[in-house]
């Protein structure tokens, strides 16, 4: 144990007046704060009638935080859990929200749930502008310089996955070999 701390006398900044410093003392007695007379609990508020609301009902599916009982008073219900991505956010939402691996899996969810739209649309006769979603035009008039860097960029990873893929294409004249070691029929 040190005892050398225990018996050292405070110095001149423990002793010097603490008043001048904003903010000092807010957790103190409330009798001692200034503030304190001036809050009323319930505020008084002049027609003003407030009641709980009532509940939403539930007729989806709702997500729910581990950290928090019940269900929220107001919630989405306009696009519930559906498909890989629902089926990732359900298991997003057994972690706990401090947890990245939450937060990751619902990212995930999100970018599948994109091409689970995609594909719905195909599914239905309806060939989506995706790039005109994406904002290309936008993209093009005030950013320009940025575009054409990602369509380069685009360009050069499309290029080299059709030369791999022709590297490893298999070459139907090559003569096959029955077991290791075999010569060519």
């Amino acid at each position: 144990m040190h005892t050398h701390i225990e018996n050292t006398p405070p110095g001149p900044r423990a002793q010097a007046d603490r008043s001048a410093i904003v903010g000092w003392g807010a957790d103190l007695d409330h009798a001692l704060r200034p503030a304190y007379p001036m809050e009323r609990t319930p505020p008084r508020l002049p027609n003003v009638h407030w009641d709980q609301p009532s509940v939403q009902p539930v007729n989806v599916e709702v997500l729910v935080s581990t950290e928090r009982p019940g269900i929220t008073p107001v919630f989405g219900t306009t696009l519930p859990p559906r498909g890989l991505s629902g089926s990732l956010r359900r298991l997003a939402f057994k972690a706990s929200e401090n947890d990245v691996r939450r937060w990751l899996l619902l990212m995930l969810a999100d970018r599948i749930d994109v091409v689970e739209g995609l594909l719905q649309d195909l599914a239905q006769g309806h060939l989506p502008n995706v790039l005109g979603e994406m904002g290309i035009a936008a993209e093009w008039r005030y950013n320009r310089r940025a575009l054409v860097g990602k369509l380069l960029l685009l360009a050069t990873l499309a290029t080299a996955a059709a030369l791999i893929a022709k590297t490893f294409r298999h070459d139907a004249t090559a003569p096959r070999l029955r077991y290791r070691g075999a010569r060519p029929r």
